[in-house]
């Protein structure tokens, strides 16, 4: 871990950075009286003397320090006891007791399954896989709550009882503690480079410069840079990465109680020297929109996805005498553009929904010109490397059916919705329409989804090819 920072950030849910405060400089606020204070104490002797049921003073004290928190109504302002700072500092670094599984859950169809194994983790050494379904946790069904059980202590057992191409089998997993890695990355195709940031722990940025170094020395030409679900974290590892982006300019806006605007300027940083596309979507917050912010304004990005969360404000840890700690906010900031998003988020360049057809749409406009995609309705493979997503494999009979999404970000269409002949549309770049209406059985819809039959989508799209392997259930697509 790092020496202390000066600059350290967060909030809860999604994180953001600011500077520590020292106690000594609230207690220089001269404009203070006692009389405040005596009224205070005043009401707690009330309190404890007289209440028929009698008080407890730490409990007065937590209740009182809530109180005035809460009346700010600032959703990410809160008063941490040592042990819940311990908590929140841990979850910010991506520290946490488990077993080592990223886990989507439908509620539609009530499904919870792995999209993703940690390498390494308890879960891998278990035997699980992506794409298993997870039936009942520890002999309960799974619920739209469901995951949760799966923390616990470390070194306890939790039994999962999973479904894997159709079989069903028990899995006993030991818990432990899960340091998940902030920064991975890889080629795709001869030069495209993708990287992702989970998080901005105090590590994410020396992550992110080993990788960086990693992917230019395996050829990199582009680079694709995913952001999605990344709810922030420290902003000094933002302002580091960002540096590997800018080598001169303006990273944000800070603001304070005064109204004036202050640019965080980068002055020492390097020029990425390649083509840059950033994924967002509603779970990019906080830090994440402050480096996304700063690529975009600064003409580096190009991004791609759906508009970011809208969380521009920022905290600080600010250390109590006792060893607790307050998170407050401090700063509003702004995009070098001197835009504030909060609660209103970053729009993207281009605007794509779905996960996959979201991937594809990047690893297009970064240049990669042979896609070949292998999955079902779990997991996704690009080109061979595994990636979170599906296909939304759906098989009725002999016809076998795609998300629509997905198909049409594979032949490079828009895609649109026709609702008065119930029939889903794809233009492509000459602007050429191609329709698959339901009562055809070109298209069908399933779980608010629409998907395309297979056939028929190749009939209208010669470059397009597919297969499906019946043994394992398995789709491939690919656009020669």
């Amino acid at each position: 871990m790092k020496s202390a920072k000066v600059i350290t950030a967060v909030l809860s849910g999604c994180l953001a950075l600011s500077v520590m405060f020292s106690p000594a400089a609230l207690a220089a606020d001269s404009t203070q009286t006692s009389s405040n204070t005596d009224l205070i104490n005043e009401i707690m002797q009330y309190l404890e003397q007289y209440n028929v049921e009698g008080v407890d003073q730490d409990t007065l004290i937590r209740g009182a320090i809530d109180g005035m928190v809460n009346t700010l109504e600032d959703p990410y302002s809160t008063y941490f006891t040592k042990e819940e700072a311990a908590e929140f500092e841990s979850m910010v670094d991506l520290e946490y007791v488990g077993i080592g599984v990223r886990l989507v859950y439908t509620p539609v169809t009530k499904e919870l399954y792995i999209e993703e194994v940690i390498a390494g983790s308890p879960a891998e050494q278990a035997g699980l896989k992506r794409g298993d379904t997870i039936l009942k946790i520890n002999g309960v069904a799974v619920s739209d709550t469901a995951g949760d059980e799966l923390a616990g202590t470390a070194g306890t057992k939790v039994s999962l009882l999973i479904s894997r191409n159709g079989a069903s089998k028990t899995i006993s997993v030991t818990r432990n503690d899960i340091t998940s890695t902030s920064v991975t990355g890889q080629i795709i195709g001869d030069h495209t480079a993708y990287i992702t940031i989970t998080g901005f722990s105090q590590s994410a940025d020396e992550e992110f410069s080993t990788v960086l170094d990693s992917m230019r020395a395996a050829g990199m030409q582009s680079l694709v840079l995913d952001l999605r679900d990344n709810t922030g974290g420290y902003m000094d590892s933002a302002y580091n990465i960002a540096s590997k982006f800018i080598d001169s300019g303006i990273m944000m806006y800070t603001s304070d109680q005064s109204g004036a605007l202050t640019p965080v300027t980068i002055t020492a940083g390097s020029k990425i020297g390649v083509p840059v596309v950033v994924l967002t979507n509603e779970y990019t917050a906080s830090a994440s929109e402050a480096l996304t912010g700063a690529l975009r304004d600064n003409k580096l990005a190009t991004i791609i996805g759906t508009r970011s969360y809208g969380k521009a404000r920022i905290q600080s840890l600010l250390p109590v005498s006792n060893g607790d700690m307050l998170k407050l906010t401090t700063m509003k900031y702004l995009t070098p553009n001197k835009e504030d998003f909060n609660h209103i988020g970053l729009a993207p360049d281009i605007e794509v929904e779905g996960s996959t057809a979201q991937l594809i749409t990047a690893l297009q406009i970064a240049g990669l010109t042979s896609i070949t995609l292998a999955g079902d309705n779990h997991i996704l493979d690009v080109n061979g490397h595994a990636f979170a997503g599906n296909l939304g494999l759906v098989k009725q009979g002999n016809k076998v059916y795609a998300s629509a999404r997905v198909l049409a970000a594979l032949v490079e269409s828009d895609i649109t919705w026709d609702a008065k002949n119930k029939k889903v549309l794809l233009t492509n770049g000459a602007g050429k329409a191609f329709g698959f209406t339901l009562a055809s059985k070109e298209a069908i819809t399933k779980d608010y989804e629409t998907l395309i039959e297979l056939g028929a989508f190749a009939k209208k799209f010669p470059a397009f090819t597919w297969s499906y392997n019946a043994s394992s259930k398995q789709l491939k697509l690919s656009v020669k």
